[in-house]
């Protein structure tokens, strides 16, 4: 183990926890809450009555105590509002995507994988046993020849709709066709489009016309555009109901707190009134890109909310993300093994409340301290 941790410093990769405190000067352009909600007061009051109300902590799986009334209502409207038929809730996005890819593949079976994808889908691929295939990122041509070499046989297509670590959207429409032109179910990680991408932030799935298909399952967090915790898996009644005996991270893990729950209920509400938070985030994603590559950075046209900036080398990732954060600006370090092109990055992540003013300081600062070799 020394060795190995001995070469991971000697390459720029260590990685260490830095808590932040509650009051914390910095910018934030690392963090997810693309709508601004984790600290709006109706979204904050929200979590706190059902913690009062319900309790610190669910007691339970959901199949025995951990289920509340509130878990109901929170999946009923998340249905709702994405155009599925159900939604599951679970405790984090990673055990929602567990769920989704064991419960629903096995020995026998294909899942043709992008090579891109979160290393959640990557695990659950590992552990659901059936043969996976990764195929070149966001490229319907190599799912069609994935799943044409598998002949017919029972497959499933994961991928995500907004990729983390560029912020390029995946091209739904021709995906869901290679699947459907062979049988097979399309299973899409909406993390980084749900709350953002559609007409006021109703997810990628919905933008697609894909949301309530009976062979499209997605899953998505609650922790990014709602500001909250937890993850959520959306599909056809029936789906949701075989995960429901089925996904290990659900039947045997601790439900989702009820703070949590109370507040990803209150933000989604809060999203359904004020949709115009959804095209403000991606007006400052823009914003960002325009600016940066205007200075000569390699940056990534966003999507959604996500844009990188390359940089040379680890090492010189690692010193630019603390540069920045030496001149009160908080960004994203992506290294391997987190970057799946092994090319480190600057990750910014737009937010909704985020000011001309602001935006403008945040780019001067990062084109100011740029490493040699970045532009």
């Amino acid at each position: 183990m020394a060795d190995r941790d001995a070469a991971r410093r000697a390459a720029g990769l260590n990685r260490t926890l830095r808590p932040r405190p509650a009051d914390s000067p910095l910018l934030d352009l690392a963090g997810n809450d693309y709508l601004g909600l984790s600290r709006h007061p109706e979204v904050a009051r929200a979590g706190a009555d059902a913690c009062l109300r319900w309790g610190a902590g669910s007691t339970g799986s959901r199949l025995v105590t951990g289920s509340t009334e509130l878990h109901a209502e929170l999946e009923a409207e998340l249905a709702d509002f994405t155009g599925f038929d159900a939604a599951l809730v679970l405790a984090s996005g990673y055990a929602a995507n567990l769920a989704a890819v064991t419960a629903l593949t096995g020995p026998g079976m294909l899942v043709v994988s992008d090579a891109f994808n979160h290393a959640s889908l990557i695990d659950g691929c590992r552990l659901s046993r059936a043969a996976t295939e990764v195929v070149p990122h966001a490229d319907p041509e190599a799912v069609r020849k994935a799943l044409d070499a598998h002949r017919g046989g029972p497959a499933v297509v994961a991928g995500e709709s907004v990729y983390s670590v560029d912020g390029d959207a995946a091209p739904l429409a021709g995906i869901a066709a290679a699947c459907r032109d062979h049988g097979a179910a399309l299973l899409v990680d909406d993390a980084h489009g749900l709350g953002v991408v559609g007409d006021g932030g109703r997810g990628a799935p919905r933008a697609a016309g894909l949301a309530g298909a009976p062979d499209v399952v997605a899953t998505a967090t609650l922790s990014k555009a709602l500001g909250a915790q937890g993850g959520v898996v959306f599909g056809p009644a029936a789906v949701i109901e075989h995960l429901v005996n089925a996904a290990r991270t659900f039947v045997f893990d601790t439900g989702l707190a009820p703070a949590a729950a109370g507040a990803a209920l209150a933000a989604l509400r809060l999203l359904r009134r004020e949709p115009e938070r959804a095209e403000r985030a991606r007006e400052t994603a823009r914003s960002f890109h325009r600016r940066l590559t205007e200075a000569g950075l390699d940056a990534t046209a966003p999507d959604a909310c996500v844009v990188s900036v390359r940089a040379p080398s680890p090492n010189s990732a690692v010193e630019w993300a603390a540069d920045c954060r030496a001149d009160g600006l908080a960004v994203g370090c992506f290294r391997p093994p987190s970057v799946p092109d092994g090319v480190s990055r600057l990750r910014l992540t737009a937010n909704s409340e985020l000011t001309p003013a602001q935006v403008a300081a945040a780019v001067e600062v990062i084109v100011r301290r740029a490493p040699a070799g970045a532009r």
